[in-house]
């Protein structure tokens, strides 16, 4: 169930652009400002597209408009079912909601036909026969205009063969249908344009009904006019093939009005890839898990890892709307991500590298139990009781038999330290296996400081320290994530993304010790581990009697404003 979310809208170009549209006087006036948010079910949505569903999403909330879903599926070879019901859990989770205004591409392929028999009726189609090969032949250069043979081709004749396309009687690649435009045009968008070729392919939903396919330039504009879409958001690497999406509306046969497309830059974060072509590489080739790998940028690999639809949401809001391609720092997105879950997460304990304490002094068979706060900064998340005993686990880094400089947690004859809401103790020794490897460590308590305060209130020199009780401890896997790439721009031109994996990007730790409350937590819920950093219980491994823990963030926040 989506949470609930009260993420403001910033101002930005885009609204600027709606506001003179529905002024009085603007091209809009009167009208309810409807967007449109239309991926392609070839993949999963990354955090990427999370850009873009909060400008088209937040957009229309803005102005109290409409925003429709639509899967863009004209290109049948690499979509599927699976893909669109990915993407719609996504969205929901985000907190979206597009109502019943949810549509295909597809749904329109017999008025797509329709609209391109018109042009071609008009002198303003024809089909072309040139390989792909003689195609780029053709294409020209900036001082010479592209080429085609076939440009003068009689209407009847086309209309006749982009029929035959249609029944299938030629093979892939043998003939397109291209708009007639201008071969000499500067923006080669413009240079008679394919609008339709040929594809022998399965469609997820037509079957095989179709074995021609629009293109994407013809198919959108006319998607967007017929669902009566105001703003054509998108983003800028399609500001070139805007004069063709106009020339798409202007000249297409039906009743609408003209959609405005504007165009804003892609989400660009480092130390990752959002190409959906090398995103499919990583799990096909097994560089992952799958598309749901916490270290993927995918909207469940983030959800699996356990960050929260208002973190992902703030980020977008906060990073704002550009016109210009930018880059933004991933520790950034850790940011806002610390940020929210230091808010609402649960405070528990848990050692990941575990090393038996022993409080000699403390009499054998006892336990006690203390309150300990959830969370410090809501006093109305109330307080849980944790078990104490004899035997603890502590970490292994809070001991040294030989101390270091300013070292100021347990070694022998060291400072009183204290336990976490419990007691001062202090170090008296260890214990030794047969190698040299210490195995057990010694120390006494002070019963007058329960609650760590010692009685006489005497300065306390050493560090606090987390602790599990052994006597309740359960055991756990914990999997400390890292970025998937140790190289800040794996995507840059000349490189080998996959060069640039990180090879240390997952550390599974398998004899983490628990507090007992956690054998209960549900996949997805969300903790502070003190001193550690934000944890989820893992939505897919994870089950009672096989806790599985993913590191979401570290405590230590990397970003600089």
């Amino acid at each position: 169930m989506a949470e609930e979310l009260n993420v403001p809208i910033n101002q930005n170009f885009i609204h600027d652009f709606i506001d003179e549209d529905i002024a009085p006087g603007g091209q809009y006036q009167g009208m309810t400002v409807h967007t449109r948010f239309p991926p392609e079910p070839n993949g999963y949505l990354h955090i990427g597209h999370c850009k873009a569903l909060n400008i088209d999403f937040g957009t229309a909330e803005k102005y109290g408009g409409l925003c429709n879903l639509r899967m863009d599926d004209t290109n049948p070879a690499k979509e599927d079912v699976e893909y669109v019901q990915a993407i719609q859990e996504d969205i929901r989770w985000l907190g979206f909601d597009w109502a019943d205004r949810f549509y295909y591409a597809s749904d329109y392929f017999d008025k797509m036909y329709q609209c391109a028999q018109s042009l071609i009726r008009k002198g303003l189609a024809y089909v072309c026969e040139l390989s792909p090969e003689e195609f780029r032949e053709c294409r020209g250069d900036v001082s010479t205009p592209a080429r085609s043979p076939y440009r003068d081709r009689p209407i009847e004749e086309s209309l006749d063969l982009f029929a035959r396309m249609r029944a299938g009687e030629f093979p892939d690649g043998a003939m397109t249908l291209r708009a007639k435009i201008d071969l000499a045009s500067g923006n080669f968008n413009m240079r008679d344009p394919v609008i339709y070729r040929i594809n022998h392919a399965h469609h997820h939903r037509q079957g095989n009904t179709w074995c021609i396919y629009p293109m994407y330039d013809f198919a959108h504009p006319l998607e967007d006019a017929l669902e009566g879409i105001t703003h054509s958001l998108c983003s800028l690497e399609f500001e070139d093939h805007r004069p063709l999406y106009d020339w798409v509306v202007n000249n297409a046969p039906i009743p609408y009005h003209k959609p405005r497309q504007i165009e804003f830059a892609r989400l660009g974060i480092n130390y990752t890839v959002m190409s959906k072509r090398k995103l499919r590489q990583l799990v096909e080739d097994g560089y992952v898990s799958d598309w749901d790998d916490p270290r993927m940028p995918t909207l469940c690999g983030l959800r699996r890892r356990g960050y929260t639809p208002r973190s992902i949401r703030n980020f977008c809001d906060r990073i704002g709307v550009a016109k210009s391609t930018n880059t933004i720092e991933y520790a950034f997105l850790e940011h806002c991500l610390r940020e929210d879950l230091n808010e609402s997460a649960q405070r528990v304990m848990a050692v990941l590298h575990p090393i038996k304490l022993t409080i000699t002094n403390y009499p054998q068979g006892q336990s006690e139990t203390f309150a300990v706060e959830n969370n410090p900064g809501r006093p109305e998340d109330g307080t849980r009781t944790v078990t104490f005993s004899r035997e603890l686990w502590i970490e292994q880094e809070d001991f040294l038999e030989r101390p270091i400089p300013k070292y100021k947690r347990l070694y022998p004859g060291g400072p009183e330290c204290r336990l976490k809401g419990a007691y001062l103790i202090t170090c008296t020794g260890c214990i030794k296996d047969d190698a040299g490897n210490v195995t057990e460590i010694l120390a006494t308590y002070d019963p007058d400081s329960k609650g760590g305060n010692p009685a006489d209130s005497r300065k306390v020199k050493g560090a606090t320290i987390h602790w599990v009780d052994a006597a309740t401890a359960v055991d756990g896997e914990v999997r400390l994530y890292d970025s998937l790439f140790s190289d800040p721009e794996p995507d840059a031109p000349g490189k080998n993304f996959l060069e640039c994996l990180n090879p240390h990007s997952l550390e599974v730790l398998s004899q983490a010790k628990l507090e007992a409350g956690l054998a209960n937590a549900q996949p997805a819920d969300r903790f502070q581990f003190m001193r550690q950093g934000y944890f989820c219980a893992d939505s897919k491994d994870s089950r009672p009697g096989h806790l599985v823990f993913n590191r979401s963030v570290s405590l230590k926040d990397g970003f600089k404003p």
